[in-house]
């Protein structure tokens, strides 16, 4: 059984920095609560590791099935992954220093041990999307603001 989520904000950014931040995997611990690390593994695969309750993680592996720049980034899941998930990310310029995200994500809880990890942190998947976008939102406009400041940035 899969569950869908969509959502969508807007950030104030240019959509070609939003995407580049977006792009750079690595940054997701940065905005995203429970992602604890995104390792590329290679061009296209990433490896996932998501913190649970008690100290447990989940781990993953993903390919990134399409990048096209300052539009879309989708991915899914591999097959011997522990997590089955599948989406995309589009960016749209509403304005030279506004875009909008939109998520759409499919994704089906594992078993064992990691689907109980999941399943607490999935509790509310809608609600930690919506939530991972605020931190998103918030921590491109306040890399903006820092570099209109001239604060240098820490990536």
């Amino acid at each position: 059984m899969s569950d869908r989520i969509i959502d969508s904000i807007i950030v104030r950014g240019a959509i070609a920095d939003v995407y580049r931040i977006w792009a750079d995997f690595k940054n997701f611990p940065l905005f995203m609560k429970y992602i604890e690390s995104v390792t590329m593994t290679g061009e296209r695969m990433s490896h996932w590791v998501m913190s649970g309750p008690l100290g447990a993680t989940v781990e993953w592996d993903a390919e990134t099935t399409r990048l096209e720049e300052n539009q879309r980034i989708a991915w899914n899941s591999k097959d011997n992954s522990a997590v089955k998930t599948s989406g995309q990310v589009t960016f749209t310029e509403l304005g030279p220093n506004e875009t909008e995200i939109s998520v759409m994500m499919h994704y089906a809880p594992p078993a064992g041990k990691a689907g109980d990890a999941l399943a607490f942190l999935v509790a509310n998947p809608e609600g930690r999307v919506h939530e991972d976008l605020q931190r998103f939102k918030q921590h491109v406009e306040s890399t903006a603001q820092r570099l209109h400041e001239g604060t240098p940035m820490r990536w």
